[in-house]
């Protein structure tokens, strides 16, 4: 039993996410990981010219002091007792997942939109996507809640998962910094096309693997869910290229397909319209039932990436302990 104990962190954390979420009222290591980068911002654009050289540094010394703190307290946990150990890294866990808190936030629009009450929907939606949402109407709105659930199943769950099978809470602490800082600075216009261009290439490259990991096991586990798996393995293939990021199309055209309804399309930002392909096809019209579905997706991909996660972390790890 012993070689199965580097995968109790991760397994136990998972549950612990998806029981109670994210404790809000508690000090969030994502949340200090955000202080510290718009820290390191503010300092870089105040004592550097070269703004691509700074946004390197910016993104090593944020990485570097995201692994090294908690990998150095888990140490001290691990020597102390074993249990202690797999205590504080399950909590830690924890904190890197999102299932419940990209749930809980969906189904709020979910609930206003089935309610007729638009205005809540749309304030509901404002607070899980990064677009306009003054423009949409009920339809736009259900279809960004229903993107927003495709996108962050990996970035918020099976990416973090994917990388505590490589490295437990510490690894998934290096990715979660990482796409923190995407977040935060990878954009491409004119403020930060310099400053976040390293931090949004070096979260494009840990997120190819998977990105694309997920999307497979979303077909894998769309029949099981009552879904449709041959859709979303034809409309990934076919459309999971359509986005300006190399990694975000791919859960959306798989979403898409098990779900027969058309995503993505126009989009505003800031005041601007940027235009973008549809993904999936316009089978039927999108229904509040959509947010529901692509939750369920969700958790059952998490499932099933957990379980390849845990394996990895027992393959990788077991004996250690």
């Amino acid at each position: 039993m012993k070689h199965l104990l580097p995968a109790v962190p991760v397994i136990l954390g998972f549950l612990l996410d998806c029981i109670i979420g994210d404790p809000y009222d508690l000090p969030h290591p994502i949340r200090l990981i955000g202080r510290l980068i718009g820290g390191l911002e503010k300092l870089v654009r105040k004592r550097m010219k070269n703004l691509r050289l700074g946004g390197f540094l910016l993104a090593l010394t944020v990485v570097t002091a995201s692994t090294a703190v908690p990998l150095a307290l888990l140490l001290v946990c691990y020597r102390i007792h074993v249990v202690l150990g797999i205590a504080a890294e399950t909590v830690l866990c924890c904190y890197m997942l999102a299932a419940k808190c990209l749930c809980k936030e969906s189904m709020k629009v979910c609930s206003a939109a089935e309610s007729d009450d638009i205005e809540s929907a749309r304030k509901a939606v404002s607070m899980i996507v990064g677009r306009d949402t003054a423009v949409l109407d009920r339809d736009g709105i259900i279809r960004a809640a229903v993107e927003t659930v495709a996108e962050n199943a990996s970035d918020g769950v099976t990416a973090p998962l994917f990388y505590m099978g490589l490295g437990g809470a510490v690894g998934a602490l290096f990715y979660k910094s990482v796409n923190t800082m995407d977040s935060m600075i990878g954009y491409r216009d004119e403020k930060y096309a310099d400053i976040g261009r390293f931090a949004a290439k070096l979260d494009d490259v840990l997120n190819y693997i998977p990105s694309r990991l997920t999307a497979l096991l979303m077909v894998v586990s769309a029949p099981i869910l009552g879904l449709d798996g041959r859709n979303a393995f034809r409309i990934w293939r076919r459309d999971r290229r359509k986005h300006a990021s190399p990694n975000s199309a791919q859960t959306e055209s798989a979403c898409a397909g098990a779900l027969h309804v058309r995503l993505a399309g126009d989009a505003w930002y800031f005041g601007k319209l940027h235009k973008k392909p549809f993904i999936g096809d316009d089978d039927r019209p999108i229904e509040t039932t959509d947010i529901r579905r692509a939750n369920r997706l969700m958790y059952g991909t998490s499932v099933l990436m957990l379980i390849i996660s845990a394996a990895a972390r027992c393959a990788i790890f077991g004996g250690i302990l």
